[in-house]
């Protein structure tokens, strides 16, 4: 600054350092300007070429004419030459500098857009994160459209790293999305699904209703019930299809399907036979005798059309019952009902876990199941047997099916399993986890029925071998781990043993003896594993002096339940104890005995607390409800007084004095001890306050009385029979004064200026007084009694009738004043 200062004061001349005279300019040398035009020829070539910031700068400092000055700071774009080129053609270019402050102000627009776009960038990265990890779908899609967007108009301006963490949580966000679609579509599949499976089984259960009310004399269409059965059973095929579906309504499903399935085949067997089925119905209306081949023949149609219980057999086939005729079934002996009633029942037990074992997929069992189920069908008679046929044929198939899919599915699981067990033995593991999972594939393989392929099980058992080698190295160490376990639970034994023995059971720390107890289970658990057969004598041993341990804890716990049940009936008996106040302190006194009490079982010791707590809270739930009664008992009392105060909040000093007192009164009969703490201040200052107000009313009043009696005694008038009765006892008692003294006294009473002429006296009165002790504030009495003693002897004594008006003018103002104040 100091510089410049001194720059500038060498560029001016002072006045009285200019010359006189003036002289003409001289015209610059030749060489000077020939210098000048090479150094802007110069300076054109070298700004037609690519010439560097810092050249481009010092041109535009120095360049030979204002052009080329202005040419080059238009080139200019390093931020750091602009600056510099600013502060130096700012007080000699004014176009240079403006030139450069223009480039500068886009340069740093420039800047402040680049990095808005940078922050742009960076949120909508994290925001596009965010997307692809946030929980909430609502409008999942929409807002990822509206990022995208947003990309969009800075996806040029992103690095290759941005816009590969950009795409890949967009990626995440559309696989999200089409998560959700699938999830939407399956849902909504499935519950098109539900709905077909309804309307498939409405549809089976309206029909077979319906065929239950067909008339026997006609026949259903057979074409139609075959349409429906193959309709119905694609239906519910689709339905089911990549579904789970409730074994109730399957089974369902079943038994309709079935159920139908037998009528078409009755109604397409007669269909089939209705021509023998006429022949023989003619040989039994011609009334001749039938052969017993027409009879047999007639059997044999009536079974193999197999009509259907409970629906009403067609008028076909009553000929055909007839021809038959019924054969007399002989009486069964008891004996042999009764096998046959059990072999039903365990028939109905056998079907009933094949059923379980096919739903499993269980093929082996289900092999079993099947073949007992038949054998125990095989013992039966026909008319036991016959409730079973359908449920045996239907049983018969889901079998079949399940044989043909676990023999499509079992070589590649076994496959699997030999890949899995190989894999499994070149894995370095923990021994017990890696022979824990041999023992599962091996299970696997088992489930699966073994296979007939030799070399596909030589080579699950050779993988199962080397997997299982690493483990018997650790099993064997482990063995010594069992051993010193054993011996640890023999030591925790002889621990118990000697405790037993020496333990005095009439002076004993339960609590310990209890810990002790539990200590002793808790170390038998952590000294595992140990061998099985082994333990077996030690476990013995170990329960027998769990058992003698138990016993006199066992009694001990009753004893004190037994304490605690009492304290409970206690509580109980107290809930209604009266008073409250008694029956709480004796609640509190309970809780203390009862935590004095010792062991208890806990789920005894809880079921007691839970009693307890429930009548102690029951007890402390009374003084709750108290004092919300009396909360209520408040607010009322409070709503009854606050109108009390609305009324008496309208009196006022204009009020007349009837008003105030009946006031008064309402407020005197609002019992104070039924009001909150602050509507009762309220009612208390309110009291005060018209109080207050009639005194003073009462005192105007009364000074109103005593102005007119002063001035009636100063004009000679008597007002003996107007003074109040006590006045001639106050008046006798008064020494007589002068009718002036007495204006003082009244005066200095009142706190009323005497007149000038007074001063004196009024000073010997106010030193008397002091003298007699009246001026102290201590002994100063009641100022209204001594004031109406005045009055009274004003009225009363001779000292009134000595007066004159003057004076009973000031007595009254002094009067008037000591109502003011």
């Amino acid at each position: 600054m100091a510089a410049f200062i001194q720059k500038l004061f060498r560029s001016r001349k002072t006045p009285d350092a200019a010359p006189k005279s003036r002289k003409a300019p001289q015209p610059a040398p030749v060489g000077q300007e020939d210098t000048r035009a090479s150094q802007r020829e110069e300076q054109l070539r070298t700004m037609e070429g690519s010439p560097s910031q810092d050249v481009l700068a010092k041109i535009a400092i120095e360049g030979a004419t204002a052009d080329i000055r202005q040419t080059a700071a238009s080139r200019l774009t390093e931020e750091s030459r602009l600056q510099q080129v600013q502060k130096r053609a700012k007080s000699k270019d004014k176009g240079v500098y403006q030139t450069v402050k223009l480039t500068l102000q886009k340069l740093r627009e420039e800047q402040a857009r680049q990095e808005g776009i940078t922050q742009t960038i960076a949120t909508l990265i994290s925001h596009a994160r965010n997307q692809a990890q946030s929980d909430d779908t609502k409008l999942y899609e929409a807002r990822l459209d509206s990022l995208l967007k947003q990309w969009s108009e800075v996806e040029t301006h992103a690095s290759p790293e941005q816009a590969q963490t950009f795409l890949e949580a967009v990626h995440r966000c559309k696989e999200r999305i089409a998560a959700i679609q699938s999830a939407a579509e399956d849902e909504k599949r499935q519950r098109e699904q539900t709905l077909q499976r309804r309307e498939t089984l409405n549809m089976l259960t309206s029909t077979l209703d319906d065929l239950k009310a067909q008339s026997p004399q006609t026949l259903p269409s057979q074409a139609s019930l075959d349409a429906l059965q193959k309709t119905q059973e694609n239906r519910w095929l689709e339905a089911t299809r990549d579904t789970a579906v409730e074994k109730q309504e399957q089974k369902t499903y079943e038994t309709a399907m079935l159920a139908l399935r037998n009528y078409l085949s009755a109604v397409r067997r007669i269909n089939q036979e209705r021509e023998t089925i006429a022949e023989l119905s003619a040989a039994l209306d011609s009334k001749q005798d039938t052969s017993e081949d027409q009879r047999a023949q007639a059997k044999t149609l009536i079974q193999e059309i197999r009509w259907p219980e409970g629906y009403p057999s067609p008028a076909l086939l009553e000929p055909l019952r007839k021809l038959a005729g019924k054969r007399k079934s002989p009486v069964e002996a008891p004996a042999d009902q009764e096998r046959q009633k059990a072999l039903a029942a365990r028939l109905h037990t056998d079907l009933q876990q094949l059923e379980e074992a096919l739903e499993a997929k269980q093929l082996k069992e289900s092999k079993q199941l099947f073949k007992t189920a038949q054998q125990h069908l095989r013992d039966l008679d026909h008319r036991h047997g016959k409730p079973f046929q359908a449920r045996m044929q239907l049983l018969t198939g889901q079998l079949r099916e399940l044989t043909d899919w676990q023999g499509f599915a079992t070589e590649p699981k076994q496959i699997a399993l030999c890949e899995q067990m190989e894999y499994l033995a070149d894995q370095p593991m923990d021994p017990e986890a890696k022979a824990e999972r041999i023992k599962e594939l091996q299970n696997e393989w088992r489930d699966l029925g073994g296979s007939s392929d030799r070399s596909l099980w030589s080579r699950f058992k050779a993988a199962s071998d080397k997997a299982y080698e690493p483990c018997k190295a650790y099993f064997s160490a482990k063995s010594g781990l069992k051993q010193a376990n054993l011996e640890k639970r023999s030591a925790i034994c002889e621990q118990l043993e000697t405790f037993l023995d020496n333990a005095d059971w009439s002076s004993i720390d339960w609590k310990a003896t209890e810990r002790i107890h539990q200590t002793a289970r808790q170390e038998w658990k952590e000294a595992w594993p140990v061998e099985f057969r082994d333990n077996r004598q030690v476990q013995k041993r170990f329960d027998d002096l769990l058992k003698r341990l138990e016993a006199p804890l066992d009694e001990e716990r009753r004893k004190n339940e037994g304490l605690k049940q009492e304290i409970v009936q206690t509580a109980q008996a107290l809930v209604d104890h009266e008073p409250l106040q008694d029956a709480m302190n004796k609640a509190k006194a309970l809780q203390t005995d009862w935590q004095a009490i010792g062991i208890t079982r806990h789920r005894e010791d809880r079921k007691l607390w839970q009693a307890f707590r429930k009548a102690c809270d029951q007890i402390f739930a009374r003084r709750d409800t108290e004092r919300s009664e009396q909360q209520q008992a408040y607010r009322a009392a409070d709503e009854a007084a606050k109108a009390s105060l609305q009324q008496s909040s309208g009196v006022t000093g204009d009020s007349d004095e009837e008003a105030i007192m009946a006031a008064l009164s309402a407020l005197r009969e609002i019992d104070a001890a039924a009001l909150s703490k602050g509507v009762r201040e309220q009612v208390q200052q309110e009291k005060q306050r018209l109080a207050q107000i009639l005194s003073g009313l009462q005192l105007q009043s009364k000074m109103t009385s005593w102005r007119s009696l002063v001035l009636a005694a100063a004009t000679g008038e008597a007002v003996i029979d107007a003074a109040p009765e006590h006045w001639s006892e106050l008046a006798d008692a008064s020494d007589g004064q002068d009718p002036a003294e007495l204006v003082i006294r009244a005066e200095i009473l009142c706190g009323v200026p005497s007149p000038d002429s007074d001063q004196q006296r009024r000073m010997e009165i106010q030193v008397q007084r002091l003298a007699d002790g009246m001026g102290s504030p201590d002994t100063s009495g009641d100022q209204l009694r001594d004031v109406e003693k005045l009055v009274a002897n004003w009225c009363l004594g001779a000292t009134g009738e000595a007066a004159n008006r003057e004076l009973a003018e000031r007595l009254n103002g002094a009067l008037s004043n000591l109502i003011n104040s």
